[in-house]
C-alpha cells in the first residue's frame, strides 16, 4: 500500500492551485485555495499573538457553514481544534469544555450560546469569529484583550495534535481522542485515493462539521485533492436538490438516514440530476441498507460507495472500490487505509470467513485515548486498535460487519446482529426504516425488538412483519415486539442510535 508522506493540514492543502476554488456556500462568492492558505497564516499569527500555540486547545463553537470549515483548517494550523456540538446545553458545554482543558472558545459572532457563560465561568477566554470576504473567510477578535507568547509558536508539526473529539460516550464517560496531523492527512489521502478525487472534485457537505465525517471525508479530503467543498448549513431534504444545482458537486457524503430522507424528494427532482455531474454518492458512519443502496443508485444513476469509519481511525478504515471494480451491497468493502483484520477475544486473528473483532492498525490510527490507561488498555493489543465491530472478512477480502459488539443482542446465549433483522425487515414492501435492538427479558436477559417507519400509503401490523420475519431468520432472531414510528429517534449525527432505544420507548423487562 502506498505510503503518503507525514503530512501537515498546511502541506497536505499548499499543493493546490492558488487561484482554484476551495470552499464555496449558498448565495457566497467562493474562497480560493490560495486565500484560504493566506487566512491560515493569519489566523496562526493572531492566534500567537494571543499567547496561544501548537497543542494549545481552541474549542470552536459555530454552526455548520463555510465558516466551520475554514476555522478547522485555520485553527489548526497552528493550533489543536476542538469542534463542538452548538446544539449542546450549557451542562455539557461545561463538561466539554472542562475536559478539554481548552485555551480559548471560538464563537461566531452575535451567536447566541450558553458557551459563552460557561467560558466565562471558567476563566476561558471568548475569541469572536466575525465572517469577512468569501465564504468562509473570516478574521478573529478577543472579547477581551488577551496577550501573550506561546509555548510553541508558528506552523503545526506533523506529530502535533490537530483535532480532539470525544466518543459518543453511549454507555460510559466520552473518552477523548486525540488526532495527530500525521493521522488526519493520512485519512483524507486515503479517502482521496478510495474515490479518484482531483482538483476537479466538489463534495457538496450535508453532514454536521463538529463530527469526524463531515471534518476529513467531505472537507479536507476534498481540498487535500485540490478540489473544493459547497459547505450547506446541515442536513434538510427539502432544500438539497437546490444546493444541489447550484453547487454542481461531483460527490456526496453522508449517513444512511439522510440518504433515505432524500429518496422521495429524489423522483421529483430527476432534470436537476441529470443536468448535474455527480459521480458517485458515499455512504459512511453507519451501515447502508441494501435496499436502499439499490434504490439510491436508480434514483441518482451513479455508484454508491459504502464506506467504514469510525473517529479513532481519523474516519475512514474500509471502502468498496470504484466501478468498474465490484462493489457489495451489505459489505463496507476492502481496506482503504490502515490495515484491518479479525481477532478473537484472546487476541488471537482469525482466518478468513471466521467472525470476530475488527481490529485495525495504520498511520491513520489514534496513538490512544487521552488521559485514559484503563481504555487503552482495553482497546489496544499488540499494535492492533479494537474498533469494538464484530464481523469477518469473506473470500474476496471484502469487510462485513454484523454490528457492534456491545449492540449484539444476547437472547439467552443465542447472539442475534441486529444488523441481520435490519436487512430483511427492510425486504418487506411497507418497511421504510427499521432499527433492530435489545429489549429487557426477565428471563432471557435480552429479547429481539424492532422500531419501524412504514411508507407513506403503506400498511402492515406487527403480526404480519414477524410473519414475513419468520419465512425468513430463525425463530429466536424473529423480534418479539415491533415498534411502530413516524420517525426512529437519531443521534446529533443522524446517526441510528440502537443502545438505549428501549429505554426511550419505554420498553422494560
Amino acid at each position: 500500500m502506498t505510503e503518503y508522506p507525514a503530512d501537515t493540514i498546511p502541506t497536505l492543502l499548499a499543493r493546490a492551485a492558488s487561484t482554484a476554488p476551495a470552499i464555496g456556500a449558498p448565495e457566497r462568492a467562493w474562497l480560493s485555495h490560495g486565500e484560504l492558505q493566506a487566512l491560515s497564516q493569519r489566523t496562526v499569527q493572531a492566534l500567537n499573538g494571543m499567547g496561544i500555540g501548537r497543542n494549545d486547545r481552541v474549542a470552536i463553537v459555530v454552526p455548520n457553514g463555510p465558516e466551520m470549515a475554514a476555522s478547522f483548517i485555520a485553527i489548526a494550523a497552528g493550533a489543536t481544534t476542538a469542534p463542538l456540538n452548538p446544539a449542546y446545553k450549557a451542562e455539557e458545554f461545561d463538561f466539554y469544555l472542562g475536559d478539554l482543558n481548552a485555551r480559548a472558545l471560538v464563537v461566531l459572532e452575535g451567536m447566541e450560546t450558553p458557551a459563552r457563560a460557561v467560558a466565562a465561568a471558567r476563566g476561558i477566554p471568548v475569541l469572536s469569529l466575525v465572517p469577512e470576504g468569501a465564504a468562509g473567510g473570516f478574521v478573529l477578535r478577543a472579547e477581551t484583550p488577551l496577550t501573550g507568547t506561546p509555548a510553541q509558536g508558528g506552523p503545526a508539526q506533523a506529530q502535533d495534535v490537530a483535532l480532539v473529539l470525544h466518543t459518543s460516550g453511549t454507555t460510559s464517560r466520552p473518552k477523548i481522542v486525540p488526532l495527530r496531523h500525521a493521522n488526519v492527512t493520512a485519512s483524507a489521502h486515503h479517502i482521496a485515493r478510495a474515490l479518484a478525487l482531483t482538483a476537479d472534485d466538489r463534495c457538496l457537505n450535508i453532514m454536521p462539521l463538529f463530527h469526524i465525517h463531515g471534518l476529513i471525508a467531505a472537507t479536507l479530503s476534498s481540498l487535500g485533492a485540490g478540489g473544493s467543498v459547497f459547505c450547506t448549513p446541515g442536513f434538510n431534504a427539502f432544500r438539497f436538490f437546490g444546493w444541489f444545482e447550484s453547487a454542481q458537486p461531483t460527490w456526496v457524503t453522508a449517513v444512511p438516514t439522510m440518504y433515505q430522507a432524500l429518496l422521495p424528494y429524489a423522483e421529483r427532482n430527476r432534470e436537476i440530476i441529470a443536468r448535474g455531474r455527480l459521480r458517485l454518492l458515499r455512504s459512511s458512519s453507519a451501515s447502508l441498507p441494501p435496499q436502499v443502496m439499490t434504490a439510491l443508485e436508480a434514483a441518482f444513476g451513479v455508484p454508491v460507495i459504502e464506506s467504514y469509519g469510525m473517529t479513532e481511525a481519523s474516519h475512514q478504515m474500509a471502502s468498496n472500490p470504484l466501478p468498474p471494480a465490484r462493489r457489495h451491497p451489505g459489505s463496507v468493502g476492502i481496506a482503504a487505509g490502515p490495515e484491518v483484520a479479525i481477532m478473537d477475544e484472546a487476541g488471537r486473528l482469525l482466518p478468513q470467513g471466521e467472525t470476530g473483532e475488527v481490529v485495525i492498525r495504520g498511520r491513520n490510527v489514534t496513538a490512544g485515548y487521552e488521559a485514559n490507561p484503563e481504555a487503552n488498555a482495553k482497546a489496544f493489543h499488540d499494535g492492533w486498535f479494537r474498533t469494538g465491530d464484530e464481523g469477518w472478512l469473506d473470500p474476496a477480502g471484502y469487510l462485513r460487519l454484523s454490528g457492534r459488539l456491545k449492540e449484539i443482542i444476547n437472547r439467552g446465549g443465542e447472539k442475534v446482529s441486529p444488523l441481520e433483522v435490519d436487512d430483511v425487515l427492510m425486504d418487506h414492501p411497507a418497511v421504510q426504516q427499521v432499527v433492530t435492538f435489545a429489549m429487557p427479558h426477565d428471563k432471557l436477559g435480552e429479547e429481539v425488538a424492532a422500531a419501524v417507519v412504514l411508507r407513506a400509503g403503506a400498511s402492515v401490523d406487527e403480526a404480519g412483519l414477524r410473519d414475513f420475519a419468520a419465512g425468513r431468520l430463525a425463530a429466536f432472531k424473529v423480534p418479539r415486539k415491533v415498534v411502530f414510528l413516524d420517525e426512529i429517534p437519531k443521534g446529533a449525527t443522524g446517526k441510528l442510535q440502537r443502545i438505549g432505544l428501549a429505554a426511550r420507548l419505554g420498553l422494560g423487562a
